[in-house]
Formats: structure tokens, sequence, C-alpha cells
């Protein structure tokens, strides 16, 4: 390629690897002929060659989710500007085989580091099986010190979403919790310490599977009691389910009962009406996190955590209680 473009070598591995500056003819020559040689890197070859891996190892319970695929966007894409590729292994659930498979199957490869989704019970299950001599950054809602951490405080803005419920005269709210990555996530830990703060009972969380028609059956049972004017939601895609139960039992959303979900789902805005909700910058959170592993990885920088509290987004699905 080199003599393709008229070039030195290391002129060519500095355009390919964007190290150091290159005159604009020189850059020009050097990516004329990359399009006519039809030439790619290889992240393997530049292994062999520095010794040094440009891979970045992901594992996610789940990549269809709206947090989770926003999330491994940010990932990749901070990881490209970085210089490196990521492979991402799904964990499809805790059970001990599923979880060393999926382990197995990504150690074998040669890789810079790895970032481990521990939003759920596969990512709390793959966390626990990496070994602690390769450089590993967690993602989660709830902190812990074992391993370095990119952060979203769920416990802050769930605390902070009830309390505001409350201040709108509400007696209490009640909680439809999705499935916890442990025995209770930030979500449920946050709405349970405002209640606790503001003197206010505690009732009973329910339960629902990630399927949001689960969010249904919940709804119409809400609507059953007459006690319920206010409903927190542990994500978006619920609360529109539990929305969807109440209406058809002839509750109204906000009149009768105020619901609120979790995330900022693209479709939250656009719902009837539309949820408030909390906003969770699930892309930054990856970049996030391959700020950490990259300096873990490079020996830049000894930082381990990284927090941001998500914002409270007020919409039209909740409002003042009425009577």
């Amino acid at each position: 390629m080199a003599a393709r473009a008229g070039v030195s070598v290391p002129t060519v591995s500095r355009v390919l690897t964007g190290a150091a500056k290159v005159s604009p003819p020189k850059q020009e020559a050097v990516e004329r002929a990359i399009r006519e040689l039809n030439y790619r890197p290889s992240a393997a070859a530049r292994a062999l060659v520095s010794r040094k891996s440009q891979v970045i190892g992901i594992l996610a319970g789940d990549t269809s989710r709206y947090g989770y695929a926003t999330t491994i966007r940010g990932l990749e894409e901070a990881a490209r500007a970085a210089g490196y590729t990521v492979m991402i292994t799904v964990v499809e659930d805790d059970d001990a085989a599923t979880v060393d498979s999926a382990v197995r199957a990504t150690l074998a490869q040669p890789l810079a580091g790895i970032v481990v989704l521990k939003f759920d019970p596969p990512g709390v299950a793959a966390l626990e099986r990496l070994p602690a001599d390769i450089p590993v950054v967690a993602l989660s809602g709830t902190r812990d010190t074992s391993f370095a951490q990119a952060v979203l405080d769920e416990t802050r803005a769930a605390e902070q979403l009830t309390t505001y419920l409350i201040s709108l005269g509400h007696a209490t709210v009640h909680h439809v919790r999705v499935p916890p990555s442990r025995r209770e996530d930030g979500r449920t830990a946050g709405w349970r310490k405002a209640l606790r703060a503001a003197g206010a009972d505690i009732p009973p969380p329910r339960d629902v599977s990630w399927d949001p028609r689960s969010g249904v059956a919940v709804g119409r049972e809400l609507a059953a009691d007459t006690s319920v004017t206010a409903v927190f939601c542990g994500n978006d895609e619920t609360a529109m389910g539990v929305i969807r139960g109440l209406v058809e039992s002839g509750r109204r959303v906000p009149e009768d009962i105020s619901v609120a979900g979790f995330d900022n789902h693209p479709l939250a805005e656009l719902w009837s009406p539309p949820l408030t909700t909390v906003d969770q910058d699930f892309a930054e959170l990856g970049r996030r996190g391959i700020h950490l592993l990259t300096a873990q990885i490079e020996g830049t920088s000894a930082k381990r955590y990284s927090s941001e509290r998500p914002t409270l987004i007020i919409r039209q699905s909740t409002a003042r209680r009425q009577g």
C-alpha cells in the first residue's frame, strides 16, 4: 500500500491508526490507495504484531430491550473512537451451565478487556465468574465496589420520582416492579425510601415480567382497588401495559390514577397520555464504561467509578390527586 500511495510505511501506519498527524496530500494519497486496494484493517493481525488485543468483550443478559440496546450502541461508538472493536456475547439466563458457556466463549477470544451489563441476574452471574487477571467494568443501576463500575443512580432517581408523586397529594404510591438483578434493585429501593421519608404506607410491590403485556393484568388488578391513586412502574413499557389495563377497566389516567414509568423510552412522549418518567442516558453510560475500561487497559487512570443521576421528566400521565 505504501508503494501504491507513494509514501513511507510509517506514514501509512499513522493514517491507519490515527496515532499522529499526516499532511493532507499524504492523507489523501493513502486513503485513495485504501479504496483502490479495497483494504480492510485486521484487528487480529495488529494484535499479533503489537501483542496487544484491540477487542473488547461485552456480556449482556439481553440485547433487544431499549436500555440494553442503547447502552451497547454507546459502548460500540466509544470503543471504535478509542481504536477498539467489540464482541458481544448474550447470556440467555442465569443457569450455571448457560453462564459458564457464555463466559468460556468470551474468554476464548484474545480480549483487551470486558464490559458486563449488570442489570439482571444473568449479568450478575457472568460478572462473578470472570477471572481477576483481565480488565473488567460493570454497568449497573446500583454501586458495587467489587468492580470498576459506571452507574446510573436509579435509587436517587426513583426516590425523586416517588417524592414528586407524593407532592401531588397522593397518600401513597404503588409500585409495579420489573425483574430485579438481585433481591431488590435501585428503583424499588428509591421508591421505598421516599415513602418511608414521607411517612406513607408502603404497599407490597407487584411483580411483572419483561413482557409489557404482563403489565396489562396488573393494571386491571389495580383498577379494582379504589384506594389506588398513583402507580410507579419499573420501566416505560410496563407503564404502557398498566395504563392499558386501567383504561380497559374504566379508570382514567391521570384523572383517576397517575402512572409514571422509568427510562424515557422513545415512545414514552408519544403514548396517550404522554408518560411522566425518568430519563436515563444509556448511550452515555456505555461511553463512560468504555472510558473506565480503556483507562484500565492502557494504565492512564486509576479511576474505578463513574456515576450519573438520571433526570425526572414530567408529562401528562401524572396529576394532582382529585377529591
